[in-house]
């Protein structure tokens, strides 16, 4: 029996220890500090007057794609390279990042470099005007 209670601990341990470790691989996107946490927008984008959706408004100051722009902005995406967009939320946050470049005024070189380094890896090597396409495509959907 006392053979048994160790190999259950020993596994319970080896848990533990691959939860921790996953945790440490976990994107910053998917962690939220309780004590800085901001409180999150509406997923419905209210109309205007003339039936369009604007995009809604954000705590962060980082614009945020409504429907109908997240779903230009995949599309235009999966134009560049269908890698872009194997998890959306991730590609809408790297999309959001490249506006915040834009908005900030920076170089185009340096707006370009960040969006090629922000979306490539793993099975995705972008080139110079791939990631030139998926700054234009941040720019084409919700953007401006």
């Amino acid at each position: 029996m006392e053979k048994k209670a160790k190999t259950w601990l020993g596994v319970g341990a080896g848990v533990l220890v691959l939860g921790g470790i996953i945790s440490l691989f976990q994107d910053d996107d998917d962690k939220t500090d309780t004590a800085t946490a901001q409180p999150k927008t509406s997923a419905s984008a209210p109309a205007t007057a003339d039936g369009q959706t604007t995009a809604p408004a954000t705590t962060s100051g980082i614009p945020s794609p409504d429907t109908a722009q997240t779903a230009r902005l995949v599309a235009a995406l999966r134009e560049v390279h269908p890698g872009l967009v194997t998890k959306e939320a991730k590609a809408i946050s790297r999309a959001r990042d490249v506006c915040l470049d834009i908005t900030q005024g920076k170089d185009s070189a340096t707006i370009r470099g960040n969006a090629k380094q922000r979306f490539q890896g793993g099975d995705v090597a972008l080139s110079d005007d791939q990631a030139d396409k998926v700054v234009k495509a941040v720019e084409g959907s919700f953007c401006h």
